[in-house]
C-alpha cells in the first residue's frame, strides 16, 4: 500500500505541474488497467489499483482546470471578487491579514462571473474575517505559480462583511474570539503563543516570537498540527479511561472531540489533513495494532491526493505525512536503541520528536534555508508543557459562557504556555542553534545521508562495516557543527579584520550597514532576518548600536529593528506613514532608544566622525514617505572613509538631491541605491565618483537586482561593485590614506 501513494504522490506532482497531460493519464491508465485486469496476472492488483486512483486523480486535476484558467487569467488587472474565507487568517509580515477563500464570483469591477476556485487573499487586518464568511473584496490579482493549491494571489486594496458566518461556524468564531481577547489580558511572555497552542490562532504571535519558534524546531506548537490533534485525542482517551469507560467508547469519545477540535479551529485543507493523520496514528497504537498503521497511513495519503492532488506540492502535507509515518515505524527501533544508553523514560520522551526531527529533516531542506539543530532538545523540553497548554488552553476557550472559570484555566494554561515561548527564545539565541543550508535537492540529500546515519548509529544493524561508515558520517557532522558554532559564537570576531570602520553586512535582499568610529557603532538599516543581523553583528563583534539609522520602513530595512531593543542608544528614522511603523519605533524606545526624526539638517558625531542627513526634506509634499522620502546620510572623518548612503532612493529624487547641491566633495564609498536597481541616475554617481560601491542584495533574488544597465553605471562612473551576495561581508577601513576592502569570499 506504501507503494501505491509512492507512485499517486509523484502522479499528482506531474499533474498539476503540467495539467496539459490529463487527458492522455486518464486514457493510458484506464486501457493498461483494463489490459492487466484481462490478462488475469498475478499480482498485478497493485499496478491496476494504482493506475485506477491516477486516472481518478487525472479526473480532479481536469475537472479543476476550467476555473483556475479563469483565475489566472485576472492576472494584473484589478478585480472585484465576492470570495467565502476557507481557512483562518494570519498576520503577514507585510502587514496584511492573509487567508485562503473560494471565489463565488470573480472579475472587473460592476462586471464579476461566476467562478468557483481557489484564491489566496491579502487584505488590511479587519474583524470577521473567520471561516464562513463571505466577504466582497477589490484589489490586484496575480497568478501563481504551476502546481500552488490557489490559482490567483489577490491584493486586497478593499474589503468588506458581505455575509457573516452562521450555524455552528458562527459559534465557533465567537468562541474562539472570546477566547483571544482572554489571553491577551495575560502577560509575556506566553500571552500571544497561548490562542497558538490550543486553537492554531498567530496573529498575536510577535515575528521575534515567531522567528525563535521556527529556529527551535518548535513551529509545528503554533499552529494546528497532528500533534495538537494527537493531545486532544489522548486526553480524552485517558479521561474516559479514568472514568471506567470501555475501550469502544474510549475510541469513539475521542474521534467525536477531535471533530468539535476541528470544527473549533476551523477546518481548513491543513487542519483535516492532520486530524487524519493523527486519527489514524492513535488509532492504530490505541487498538494495539501499529503494524496496520502505515498501511492506514497510506490509505488516507492516497485519498486526501485524490480529493485534492495539490496537497502533493504542500510542505505541510509532506511533513504531516512523515511525522506520522515516523512515529509508527521508526520511534520504536529509536526507542529500543536509546534504551541502551539511557533510562527507558527520558528514551521514551525522546524517541518521538527524534524520529520526526530525522524524517521531516530532508523534507524541510527542500524549500527551508534553515535547519534547526536543536530541536530535539527544545522538543524535549516543551514536551511536558504543550499538551498542559493545549487542553487547559481548550478548556478556557470552551468555558467562555462562565468568564470566572474561564479566567481561571486560561492563567493556568498560561504558565506552560510561557515555559514553551521561554524554552523557544532562549534556545534559539545560542549559537549555531540553527543551520544556514542553500534549500534545494543538495540540501535535502546531505541532510537525508546524515538523518539516515544518526538512524543506524541508534538502531544499530547487524553489519559492522554500516556501523561503522555512518558513525564516520555523524562524527564528521558533529565536528564540522561544533566549529560552526565557534566561529559563528564566541570566536566569530576573530575571523574578521578588526580594522573596519565600515562593514556591509551579508543578510539577504535588503540593506545592514555597519559604521565605526572609535568605540561607537551606527548601524544604517537592520535587514529582514533577526538571525542574518545577529550573525554579521557577532562577526564584528558588535554588541551596542549607538545610533541606528532606518531609512525607511519597507520590511527589507526594518525586519529585523525589533531583534535590537535593549541595544540602541538613538534610533533615527524617516518619516512614519504606518502604525506599524509607529509599533516598531515603540518597541525601540521601550527598550530605552531616544527617537529622532531625520530630515536634511539633522547631523551629529560618531565616535570622531560626523554625519548629515543630505535627504529628504523636512515633511516633503512630493516625497511623503517610502523609498523616494528614505534618509540619505553622509559620514565621513574619524578613520571613517567619507561614505554616502542612498537608502532607497529612485531616479526623480536623485536627481532633486544633485540639484541641491548638499552632494559636493569626493567620496570613497557610495551604498547604491534601492540595491542596484536600474532606477537610477547616472549624473548623481558621476558627482560622487566613488571608487567603491556597496551593493546589499541577496542572492538570485525575484527582482533580477542588480540590474546590468545599472552595474554599467557604477563602471562608468569609476565605482567597483561589491555585491554581498557573492562577497558576504564586506569590510572597509583606511590604511595611510588609502581605501582598504576585505570581502568574506572572493567573486
Amino acid at each position: 500500500m506504501s507503494a501505491v501513494a509512492v507512485a499517486l504522490w509523484a502522479i499528482a506532482l506531474l499533474l498539476i505541474h503540467v495539467p496539459g497531460l490529463v487527458a492522455a493519464v486518464i486514457a493510458v491508465s484506464l486501457v493498461a488497467a483494463a489490459l492487466l485486469i484481462a490478462a488475469r496476472r498475478r499480482r498485478a492488483g497493485l499496478a491496476v489499483l494504482v493506475l485506477l486512483c491516477g486516472a481518478g486523480l487525472a479526473a480532479t486535476v481536469g475537472a479543476a482546470q476550467p476555473a483556475r484558467d479563469g483565475l489566472a487569467a485576472q492576472d494584473g488587472h484589478i478585480i472585484a471578487a465576492l470570495v467565502e474565507v476557507s481557512s483562518s487568517a494570519s498576520l503577514g509580515s507585510d502587514g496584511r491579514l492573509w487567508f485562503d477563500a473560494q471565489t463565488i464570483a470573480i472579475g472587473p469591477p460592476g462586471h464579476p462571473v461566476r467562478i468557483a476556485g481557489q484564491v489566496r487573499v491579502g487584505i488590511a487586518p479587519i474583524d470577521g474575517a473567520d471561516l464562513g464568511v463571505v466577504l466582497q473584496v477589490t484589489g490586484q490579482g496575480k497568478r501563481t505559480a504551476p502546481g500552488e493549491r490557489a490559482a490567483l494571489v489577490l491584493f486586497g486594496s478593499r474589503a468588506e462583511v458581505a455575509q457573516p458566518a452562521s450555524g455552528i461556524f458562527a459559534v465557533a468564531a465567537t468562541t474562539r474570539a472570546e477566547f483571544i481577547e482572554r489571553a491577551s489580558g495575560l502577560p509575556e511572555p506566553g500571552a500571544g503563543l497561548l490562542p497558538g497552542l490550543a486553537v492554531g490562532d498567530t496573529r498575536a504571535v510577535s515575528e521575534d516570537v515567531s522567528a525563535a519558534m521556527l529556529a527551535s524546531g518548535l513551529s509545528h506548537l503554533t499552529a494546528v498540527s497532528g500533534a495538537n490533534c494527537a493531545i486532544v485525542v489522548a486526553a480524552v482517551f485517558w479521561l474516559v479511561s479514568l472514568l471506567g469507560g470501555g475501550r469502544g467508547l474510549r475510541i469513539a469519545l475521542s474521534l467525536l472531540a477531535l471533530g468539535a477540535f476541528v470544527v473549533l479551529v476551523t477546518p481548513e485543507p491543513s487542519v483535516i489533513r492532520a486530524s487524519v493523520m493523527a486519527a489514524l496514528a492513535m488509532l492504530t497504537l490505541l487498538l494495539g495494532r501499529p503494524s496496520a498503521g502505515l498501511a492506514m497511513l497510506s490509505l488516507a495519503v492516497c485519498g486526501l491526493l485524490i480529493v485534492d492532488p495539490w496537497l502533493a506540492a504542500t510542505p505541510g502535507f509532506a511533513l504531516s505525512a512523515a511525522a506520522t509515518a515516523a512515529l509508527l515505524v521508526l520511534s520504536r527501533p529509536l526507542l529500543r536503541g536509546l534504551g541502551r544508553w539511557m533510562p527507558v523514560p527520558l528514551a521514551l520522551a525522546l524517541s518521538v520528536p527524534l524520529a520526526a526531527q530525522l524524517v521531516c529533516g530532508p523534507i524541510v531542506a527542500l524549500f527551508s534555508e534553515t535547519q534547526s539543530v536543536i530541536g530535539v532538545v527544545a522538543n524535549l523540553l516543551a514536551a511536558p508543557a504543550a499538551p498542559i497548554a493545549t487542553v487547559i488552553g481548550l478548556l478556557a476557550c470552551l468555558t467562555s459562557p462562565v468568564p470566572a472559570l474561564a479566567d481561571l484555566l486560561a492563567a493556568a494554561a498560561w504558565l506552560p504556555a510561557a515555559w514553551i515561548q521561554t524554552t523557544a527564545t532562549v534556545l534559539a539565541a545560542l549559537p549555531g542553534a540553527t543551520a544556514a543550508v542553500p534549500a534545494g535537492p543538495a540540501a535535502a540529500c546531505v541532510v537525508a545521508v546524515l538523518s539516515a546515519a544518526v538512524t543506524l548509529v541508534l538502531v544499530r544493524p547487524r553489519s559492522r562495516r554500516l556501523r561503522l561508515a555512518a558513525a564516520a558520517v555523524v562524527v564528521i557532522a558533529l565536528a564540522a557543527s561544533i566549529a560552526r558554532m565557534l566561529l559563528s559564537g564566541p570566536l566569530a570576531s576573530m575571523t574578521t579584520p578588526a580594522a573596519w570602520s565600515i562593514a556591509a553586512c551579508d543578510i539577504g535582499q535588503g540593506d545592514a550597514v555597519l559604521v565605526r568610529s572609535g568605540e561607537q557603532t551606527a548601524l544604517v538599516d537592520a535587514g529582514p532576518d533577526p538571525d542574518a543581523l545577529a550573525r554579521c553583528l557577532a562577526q564584528t563583534g558588535t554588541d551596542r548600536i549607538d545610533l541606528l539609522v532606518l531609512t525607511h520602513f519597507d520590511l527589507d530595512h526594518v525586519g529585523a529593528a525589533t531583534s535590537l531593543a535593549g541595544r540602541v542608544g538613538t534610533v533615527l528614522h524617516g518619516p512614519v506613514a504606518e502604525p506599524a511603523d509607529q509599533r516598531i519605533l515603540d518597541e525601540l524606545a521601550a527598550g530605552g532608544a531616544t527617537l529622532q526624526r531625520g530630515a536634511v539638517g539633522t547631523g551629529g558625531t560618531l565616535g570622531s566622525a560626523e554625519w548629515r542627513v543630505v535627504w529628504p526634506p523636512l515633511d516633503s509634499a512630493a516625497f511623503p514617505s517610502g523609498n523616494d522620502a528614505s534618509i540619505v546620510v553622509d559620514i565621513a572623518d574619524g578613520g571613517v572613509p567619507r561614505m554616502l548612503m542612498l537608502g532607497d532612493l529612485s531616479a526623480a529624487p536623485q536627481r532633486q538631491l544633485l540639484a541641491s547641491g548638499r552632494v559636493r566633495g569626493e567620496y570613497a564609498v557610495v551604498k547604491v541605491a534601492h540595491h542596484d536597481s536600474r532606477d537610477q541616475e547616472p549624473a548623481l554617481y558621476a558627482q560622487i565618483a566613488a571608487p567603491a560601491a556597496l551593493i546589499s542584495v541577496g542572492a538570485k533574488n525575484d527582482y533580477g537586482h542588480p540590474r546590468e544597465e545599472a552595474l554599467a553605471l557604477l563602471e562608468a562612473a569609476g565605482s567597483r561593485a561589491l555585491r554581498t551576495d557573492r562577497r558576504g561581508l564586506v569590510l572597509l577601513g583606511e590604511a595611510e590614506g588609502r581605501l582598504v576592502v576585505w570581502t568574506e569570499r572572493q567573486e
